[in-house]
């Protein structure tokens, strides 16, 4: 296959900072992308409707002249989140789903929940009013292993969560381990999960072998190549239950590459040519409209996107420049370590 058109893709997942940075980075999702989930772990988060009011208006000015995007917004639980805020937000239609964080346990999270009994009460107006919580997947207690967190997590907190809620609609986000693949696999109804560009493509090798790689660096952090399969399998299936969430995480260089880096992986830019790259390697490009394009809307309740992309595979690579410029430094771009040769047809 030489080309290829899909329903133009959504993220169900993407951090698009503020500011600088915002300005700086909005246009390579806004190019491909029709819609978003925007993540609300700003400093400081976006925890009311007013605030996610005012950072979707700064979203929608800094867009580029002529695209077409619309920024999906949330709410950032904590312990005192408001029941009615949250009611007002999901009428108004401002308010697509909320995000837990567990507190600790990605960039900005302080501020997250850390007893989830005391959520309950937004969670079960959540679930009469059918708003669905998107969950960051990982336990921050430090005796649990970094790379068991995902499978911690499932055990201790989510799966008695759905159980004592079984109305609520959940989204597990960044899904990294087959743990989570077949956890979604074994749900009846309310689970779905989102999977990064990046987690089909590098393990945890990426980062550790032949030196410390910073910009493979993200949490949740990329696992063994077992689990790298599982989620291929399951992003390549056609399974309604998955589908992209790019977390597309810039961070400035000088943030990356220190003695504390941040975590977060910058693909926002090269992700329609790494996926049909990945999804190609797996025969399985007649799935990747689903995957990209449908299933996140149907799982959402909104409808697909009427206009169209248009992949062609070129012979000679596609290049991506190294680096982006924004207002607030250099940000360094995802590198998958193989040419690509699927291209965005203008």
């Amino acid at each position: 296959m030489q080309k290829l058109t899909i329903r133009r893709p959504d993220d169900w997942h993407l951090h698009l900072r503020d500011g600088a940075m915002l300005e700086g980075v909005i246009g390579d999702t806004s190019r491909h992308f029709a819609r978003a989930i925007i993540m609300p772990n700003l400093v400081p988060p976006v925890v009311t409707t007013a605030d996610a009011t005012a950072y979707r208006d700064r979203i929608l000015k800094a867009l580029p002249t002529g695209d077409r995007f619309q920024p999906l917004m949330t709410l950032y639980l904590t312990e005192h989140t408001s029941l009615d805020d949250v009611e007002e937000g999901k009428k108004s239609g401002l308010i697509t789903a909320v995000k837990l964080y567990p507190a600790g346990a990605t960039t900005n999270s302080h501020g997250g929940v850390r007893d989830l009994n005391k959520a309950m009460p937004v969670l079960e107006r959540m679930a009469k009013i059918g708003l669905p919580l998107c969950v960051h997947g990982e336990v921050t207690t430090p005796e649990v292993d970094i790379f068991d967190r995902e499978a911690v997590f499932i055990e201790t907190a989510l799966d008695p969560l759905r159980q004592r809620l079984p109305e609520l609609k959940v989204t597990m986000e960044h899904v990294t381990t087959s743990d989570g693949v077949n956890y979604i696999k074994s749900a009846k109804a309310n689970l779905a999960g989102s999977i990064t560009t990046h987690h089909l493509i590098i393990n945890r090798n990426a980062i550790l072998v032949g030196g410390i790689r910073p910009h493979y660096y993200c949490l949740p952090v990329a696992k063994r190549e077992s689990h790298r399969l599982a989620l291929r399998a399951a992003a390549t299936s056609g399974d309604t239950r998955f589908f992209l969430g790019t977390d597309s995480a810039p961070h400035v260089d000088p943030l990356k590459e220190c003695a504390c880096g941040c975590a977060g992986i910058y693909t926002s830019i090269n992700t329609m040519s790494c996926l049909a790259h990945v999804f190609e390697q797996e025969g399985a490009l007649d799935k990747l409209e689903a995957f990209a394009s449908l299933n996140g809307p149907a799982w959402y309740g909104l409808p697909v996107n009427d206009d169209r992309i248009t992949l062609v595979r070129r012979h000679d690579a596609v290049t991506f420049p190294a680096k982006i410029e924004t207002g607030a430094g250099p940000v360094t771009v995802f590198d998958p370590m193989f040419p690509l040769h699927w291209d965005v047809e203008s």
